[in-house]
């Protein structure tokens, strides 16, 4: 099997298929700061692009066998196809080639210590609280994020060799290929269907990935989640966090003030250690902290920074983003794109607007025909459900399910939803219908966020 130690200069020129992407990118920027020389390819140009640009990679918009040449190593992301023509011409040419979660892997066990944050639902926003943590304490961390965090400039932040914090994807198994001395479990539902072929094997898989950080390290799990407590054993060093008394680590005397933050007592092993207060809306984030406490706590913070952390956490963006108020409506976008997801962010809004105009984008072709019923029910407490076309993401479109269906699906359900299929359609539908006092919250993985900026545009005029 390929290794790659990045003490060493085995490969000194790097390559990245799909380099745009929020997880590659943070790994060849890391390579930057090394002073390897790095450089990709993808389909777009981008934000993040230019950043890596201006810190010396070498990126070509398109796929083109001439990109990779003279390179000696090639990283690729699982999105791109095996028709790829850099796949292609690197695999006919022998050039040494490894997929992201396996390069991410290895280059774990360049740090003393890694965080790898798994479950269905939270990773982001729970490495993100931990980042935040981290940032502010005295260990100097390098943290690779799935999403935008202000307090360290973006998805990326270098740090010394000590302590590696990244997010851990299930899909395709691929957090099986990571090396974490502390691997967090948030929860287990069902997703990404396309791979899996039911709970069962997604449960089996996540047992797998919580024996890795067994060996020499910590499994800090949710002990309130039903999945959970199927895959766990009851190994000494398996560390649990929940509301019920029973964990380890525990919440309680819970209150919400006006805007849905969240603030309890922290327990942990039943004596009590302190007041937590969030900056973040929702049960789920109280979960979310719990982890996020005990990660860190174990790694030597300490609880008077872990609550400033905490504190000073707001979100990375497109989770529950408040992107602002126009003409006395509020406009919320979240990444939210599996059933139980929407339902907890909905949940989440409380009754302060007078009308919640929900426009949800569905992720994949896949997940929508596996979850239709799901779906179908997890969009209570919203007014009116606009749905518009489903975003392909890695799939093609083979009829096996439309928009119009999961319309179908939520009348059924007694709600209202109709279909709109772009944009600029949803956009000027908005216009004539919302009122002030009104909110508009934009839902999904895919591009759906731009509805929001599209509104704002076109109502200051």
């Amino acid at each position: 099997m390929l290794k790659f130690d990045i003490n060493k200069t085995n490969y000194k020129k790097i390559h990245f298929i799909g380099i745009g992407g929020i997880s590659m990118s943070g790994l060849a920027e890391i390579l930057l700061n090394r002073n390897y020389i790095v450089t990709g390819s993808d389909m777009n140009n981008s934000k993040i692009i230019e950043k890596l640009i201006n810190n010396g990679a070498t990126i070509h918009i398109g796929h083109n066998s001439k990109n990779i040449e003279d390179v000696d190593l090639i990283v690729y992301t699982s999105a791109i196809g095996e028709d790829n023509p850099e796949y292609v011409f690197a695999k006919k040419n022998k050039i040494p080639m490894m997929d992201r979660a396996t390069f991410l892997g290895e280059l774990m066990k360049s740090y003393k210590d890694s965080i790898a944050v798994a479950g269905t639902h939270g990773k982001t926003t729970t490495t993100g609280m931990i980042a935040s943590i981290l940032y502010i304490s005295l260990l100097d961390s390098t943290i690779l994020l799935g999403g935008e965090l202000d307090s360290i400039g973006g998805n990326v932040k270098i740090g010394d060799n000590k302590l590696l914090l990244t997010e851990a994807c299930e899909y395709k198994e691929n957090f099986l290929k990571f090396n974490p001395t502390i691997g967090i479990i948030l929860n287990i539902d069902e997703d990404h269907l396309d791979y899996f072929t039911g709970m069962d094997h997604i449960k089996d898989t996540f047992k797998k990935f919580n024996n890795l950080s067994l060996e020499g390290g910590y499994s800090i799990v949710n002990g309130d989640d039903e999945n959970v407590k199927t895959i766990i054993n009851t190994a000494k060093n398996i560390i649990t966090f929940g509301l019920n008394s029973n964990n380890n680590y525990y919440a309680t005397n819970i209150k919400y003030n006006d805007k849905g933050y969240g603030e309890y007592d922290l327990y942990i092993n039943n004596k009590f250690i302190d007041h937590i207060k969030l900056n973040v809306i929702g049960e789920h984030n109280i979960y979310n902290s719990l982890s996020a406490i005990a990660a860190t706590f174990i790694s030597g913070v300490d609880i008077k920074t872990i609550k400033e952390g905490l504190k000073i956490y707001k979100g990375t963006h497109r989770r529950f983003e408040d992107k602002g108020i126009v003409q006395g409506i509020q406009l919320i976008d979240d990444y939210a794109h599996h059933p139980t997801e929407i339902k907890a962010t909905l949940n989440s809004i409380g009754d302060k607007y007078n009308k919640i105009y929900c426009v949800f984008q569905p992720h994949t072709y896949t997940r929508t025909k596996s979850l239709l019923k799901e779906f179908g029910k997890c969009f209570k407490g919203s007014d009116k459900i606009i749905i518009t076309d489903i975003y392909a993401a890695r799939e093609k479109n083979t009829g096996i399910v439309n928009s119009k269906q999961l319309v179908d699906e939520i009348n059924k359900n007694g709600q209202d939803s109709i279909f709109i299929e772009t944009f600029d359609e949803v956009v000027n539908f908005l216009e004539k219908t919302v009122d002030k006092g009104d909110l508009i919250i934009t839902i999904g993985a895919g591009d759906v966020y731009k509805v929001g900026d599209m509104f704002k545009t076109k109502i200051n005029k």
